[in-house]
Formats: C-alpha cells, sequence, structure tokens
C-alpha cells in the first residue's frame, strides 16, 4: 500500500511538474507580453522551482567523456566487465592509456545511484585506472534472479576484485566501509592473489558507538522488528521486480532531507532568487546537486534489514562477532593491507572516530601501514566531493595508493 500510494502521488507529480515547467516558460518568452511587467518574472522563478523539486528522476549517466593527463586530453570510455542480477562492474576506460594504479570505487548502495561519486571518480581519474560498483535498482530486479544480502555484497566485492586481476586498490565511501573490510579480512585469510593493495576507508560506519551521530541514533532507538513493519514496502505490478521486498529509496531520501530540512529550504530559497535575479549559473549547481541528490533508488529488504542489525544495532564488527556465511570475519587477518581511514571534522552521519576505529582492529598490520587522516571542515558529502575532496583528500588518497602500489 505504500508504495501504491506514493507511485500515485509521483504520477500526479510528473504532471503538475510537467504543467509548471510549460508556465514558467511561458511567462519568461519574449514573445509574451506579460513576461516584462508585474509578478511574471517572480512567478516563473517560483513554478521553475517545484518544476524542478517535482520532477521524475531515473538514473543518471556519469558523463565523463574525457579527463586531462599531464596536459593532455584523453578520451574515457565507459565498459562493463561483469554483470550481476544487482550490479555490474563499470571500468572507465582511458584511450591510450597503459598502466597507472588499478582503483575500485566502491559505491554507497544506499539509496543512490554509483553516481553519486561521479566528482570522486573525475578526480581519480588523471591518476588511476578506475573502476566503479554500479549497484542496480532492486524494483528493477525480477524475484526470479533470487535475493541480495551483506553476505552477497561481500561475494560480489570478491569477484569484483578477481575480475580486475592482482594488485587493485580499493576506496570504499560510506555504507560499504564495513563490507569492504570483511572482504579484505577474508581474502587476506585465504592468502587471496587479488586481495587489495589498499583500502581506504572514507566516512564509514565500522563502529557507531562511537560519536554516535542521528543516523545511528534512529537505527537503535527502535527495535529491529520495528523496521520490518515500517519501511519495507513491496515493489508494484508495473516494475520488472513486482513483488520483492524493498526498502525504497523514496523513503531513505526522505528521510535525509528532514534531517537537513532548513538547510534545503534555504538552498532552494537561494534558488528561486537567482532565478529571479538572472543569476542562472548559480541557480544551475543548485540543480545540479539536487539532480543527483534526488535520483534514488531501492535497495533489497534482507540487505537493508541485515545492515541495520549487523551494524547498526549489534556492531558485530568491532565486537568480533561479524561473519560471513557461517564464517567469523577476523580483522587480525589483515597483514600486508595498508589502511587509509578518512573522516570529515562536521559528518553529521558518519561520526568521527567511527571510521577510524577500522585501523585499532586489524591488530597485525604493521604501523606503518595505517594512516589517518581528518578533513577539517568537511562535512559527509564534502568527504567524496566538491573543492575540498579535489584539493585537501584527494591528493592524500593519491600518495597512499602511490606509495603501496608496488
Amino acid at each position: 500500500m505504500l508504495y501504491d500510494a506514493y507511485e500515485m502521488q509521483r504520477s500526479l507529480l510528473a504532471g503538475a511538474s510537467a504543467m509548471a515547467n510549460f508556465s514558467a516558460g511561458l511567462l519568461q518568452n519574449p514573445a509574451y507580453p506579460m513576461a516584462y511587467f508585474g509578478a511574471s518574472p517572480v512567478m516563473a522563478s517560483a513554478l521553475e522551482v517545484f518544476a524542478h523539486a517535482a520532477a521524475p528522476r531515473g538514473k543518471p549517466d556519469f558523463g565523463l567523456a574525457q579527463t586531462t593527463i599531464d596536459g593532455r586530453e584523453v578520451v574515457v570510455s565507459e565498459e562493463i566487465l561483469v554483470r550481476k542480477p544487482f550490479g555490474q562492474l563499470k571500468h572507465f576506460a582511458r584511450k591510450g592509456v597503459d598502466g597507472g594504479p588499478k582503483l575500485l570505487i566502491v559505491a554507497p548502495m544506499s539509496g543512490h545511484y554509483a553516481t553519486l561519486l561521479r566528482g570522486t571518480v573525475e578526480r581519480m581519474l588523471p591518476v588511476a585506472d578506475v573502476y566503479i560498483t554500479d549497484w542496480r535498482d532492486a524494483k528493477l530486479v525480477p524475484t526470479s534472479d533470487g535475493t541480495f544480502d551483506l553476505d552477497d555484497y561481500i561475494d560480489y566485492l570478491v569477484e569484483f576484485l578477481e575480475a580486475i586481476g592482482p594488485g587493485a586498490h580499493m576506496l570504499a565511501v560510506c555504507q560499504p566501509s564495513v563490507p569492504c573490510y570483511a572482504a579484505a579480512c577474508l581474502m587476506s585469510a585465504d592468502k587471496h592473489p587479488c586481495r587489495p593493495r589498499t583500502l581506504t576507508l572514507m566516512g564509514g560506519p565500522v563502529d557507531t558507538r562511537k560519536a554516535p551521530t542521528a543516523v545511528n541514533t534512529l537505527a537503535t532507538q527502535r527495535p529491529f522488528a520495528w523496521f520490518e513493519q515500517n519501511v519495507i514496502a513491496t515493489v508494484p505490478s508495473n516494475y520488472p521486480g513486482a513483488g520483492r521486498h524493498v526498502y525504497p529509496g523514496f523513503l531513505q531520501l526522505a528521510g535525509f532531507m528532514t534531517m537537513n530540512l532548513g538547510n534545503h529550504m534555504i538552498s532552494h530559497w537561494e534558488m528561486f532568487k537567482h532565478l529571479v535575479q538572472g543569476d542562472d549559473e548559480s541557480a544551475d549547481a543548485t540543480k545540479d546537486f539536487y539532480e543527483e541528490y534526488r535520483s534514488v533508488c531501492d535497495m533489497t529488504a534482507e540487505f537493508y534489514l541485515q545492515t541495520i542489525d549487523v551494524v547498526f544495532q549489534n556492531h558485530s564488527l568491532p565486537k568480533g562477532e561479524l561473519t560471513h556465511r557461517g564464517r567469523p570475519v577476523d580483522p587480525a587477518a589483515i597483514t600486508d593491507i595498508a589502511l587509509l581511514a578518512i573522516e570529515g571534522e562536521r559528518d553529521d552521519i558518519s561520526g568521527l572516530g567511527q571510521t577510524k576505529a577500522a585501523l585499532s582492529l586489524a591488530t597485525k598490520l604493521p604501523a606503518e601501514h595505517k594512516q589517518y587522516y581528518m578533513a577539517k571542515g568537511a562535512g559527509h558529502y564534502g568527504i567524496f566531493n566538491g573543492s575540498k575532496w579535489r584539493t585537501k583528500i584527494a591528493p592524500v588518497v593519491e600518495a597512499w595508493i602511490t606509495a603501496h602500489d608496488r
């Protein structure tokens, strides 16, 4: 019922968005006499803001057609290296460029598409051979393709690393920090030849008992059964995944928007003022951010619920109780994978110390293979996108990978 109600509302808003967009265009048309008088410019700007907010969205494109290496423009093309039911391994091939560190960027499966890390990929393209986990919207996966949980997530990571081959580096952004760390533990214990040379964890919930945020509190103040009963929905019949139980992306988005509602309202007010003033460049920058931010996808119920249980409520990894298909995940098995933990000073999703905990858990890893970096003034999204990422954080990641790319 929840998903059906949302679909009805989405259809209505799509029509309203189209009408608002048409009306805004009419009021801004130089051939329309009233465009120059009265409140028409203000009304047009208000309608444009509403049209953008209410428009339906699908999966965005990365749109990274080129990069610059040593002052030379290099063509970049996307290719799929591995296809799986719930995700694929995407490679950003740089034409005419051979060698360089192989970097697997693991995107979060948390309601947004991998394109949320467009800025992360773009910054690393000049210095690395970049791959990314391109997770699939669960509502588009037929139930005949089975289920997908945290154990499957870890299996996918191992398979992706095997496809890339020995000597790769892995970078986990936020949510995948725990499964990436688990994969590193398991592959280290097996002396797997394709285990990563380095693992960089950025703003991840390794130990959410440290400096808990509003997100952590939300996950712990209610019993596990509450999440099963209140946030899990059934995919409607108009999608390929009809009948699948999911945690809908629109609920995830609503939660994040509510957490910082004041900031989002200010952003849209500023967008409105920029449009009224004719500052299209500033307005477009805000539009671009929300175009990506509002593009959401569903995740399987089993993955979401297992994450709530294992990561946020029981803290299985830091307590030494995490298992993968019945096998213990032992951080002490990591002896030669260099670990870099990065946190943002103002991160309101993964508090300070939650990611850093990964370093102390790896008790058999020599100190010279561990590094911690706290990005001053950076919020959660600033860790992997924006000016702080490009100028302050990425150079640390680049230097760490280069130093261990033996």
